[in-house]
């Protein structure tokens, strides 16, 4: 068997419902991992999306679900949650078979299991850098959902970075607050940091170089590391010194206690998504 047939194999015939950055995302790590073309469908009702993946990918896009969904093994719902219902409602007389991943910020399998009419539904709540093959992805499986199609959907998220098993479906509220908003975060930070660095006296090119350097490097460091993060920012910080400064100047203002209550604001609102369009 050659390694092409091997990896068309490894995966099954896939839809995906949205061909946003997402879905682009997934796409792009499936194709990377040698998964054909034709093995790929996509519903985008936006005509230059539909353009571009096909482009792009030179996967086969369609303007609004038809019974060649039926063929899918796997569907990937990469929608946004106030249009998940009507797109489900239009596709879910072709999906009857297949398994259902959802990459929909806030929308419960409850609300999906009622609109597909099926249990066998996987939530994921990934995040942007999976653009780049940096992502990590929270999952959260149904009872229904077996253990070879917890392993397929595992294969599927893979090619997008990193993934963590939830075994509360609730818990996927706390991981949209974490990682799934989590790089905009990061983003305020950096534009925080070059702006800083710019007011002391550097370029702005130099400044954002810094930055990003800095929370590359910190970030490898503590994948790297067995301690703790409180740990290694306790081994940078010298009593007395430049960073002991800022870090004080942090503490004394709360902003970790900020920090953490933005986030708990974020949990907030993917419980709130749920109630708003999950009905």
């Amino acid at each position: 068997m050659t390694a092409s047939t091997q990896t068309s194999t490894a995966f099954p015939t896939m839809a995906f419902i949205g061909g946003g950055n997402m879905a682009s995302a997934i796409i792009g790590g499936l194709i990377a991992q040698g998964v054909p073309a034709a093995q790929i469908l996509v519903v985008e009702p936006w005509d230059e999306a539909r353009a571009q993946l096909r482009k792009q990918f030179g996967i086969e896009a369609l303007a609004a679900a038809d019974a060649s969904l039926s063929a899918a093994q796997l569907v990937v719902w990469a929608v946004k949650p106030q249009t998940f219902k009507d797109a489900a409602h239009a596709a879910a007389s072709h999906t009857a078979r297949a398994l259902h991943l959802s990459v929909a910020a806030g929308i419960t399998s409850d609300s999906i299991a009622t609109w597909l009419a099926t249990d066998r539904i996987v939530r994921a709540m990934p995040n942007t850098p999976a653009l780049v093959g940096k992502g990590i992805t929270g999952l959260f499986a149904r009872a229904a959902v077996s253990t070879d199609e917890k392993l397929l959907v595992e294969r599927v998220i893979r090619t997008t970075g990193q993934f963590v098993w939830v075994d509360k479906e609730a818990q996927l509220d706390a991981v949209t607050a974490l990682s799934g908003s989590g790089p905009a975060y990061v983003f305020l930070f950096l534009e925080a940091m070059t702006d800083a660095g710019k007011a002391m006296g550097l370029s702005t090119e130099q400044s954002h170089q810094l930055a990003v350097a800095t929370f590359q490097g910190a970030s490898e460091l503590a994948a790297r590391s067995s301690d703790a993060p409180g740990v290694l920012r306790q081994r940078v910080t010298s009593k007395g010194g430049t960073t002991h400064a800022a870090i004080t100047h942090m503490q004394e203002h709360k902003v970790p206690e900020h920090f953490i209550a933005a986030m708990r604001a974020a949990e907030k609102r993917a419980r709130e998504l749920a109630a708003e369009f999950g009905h």
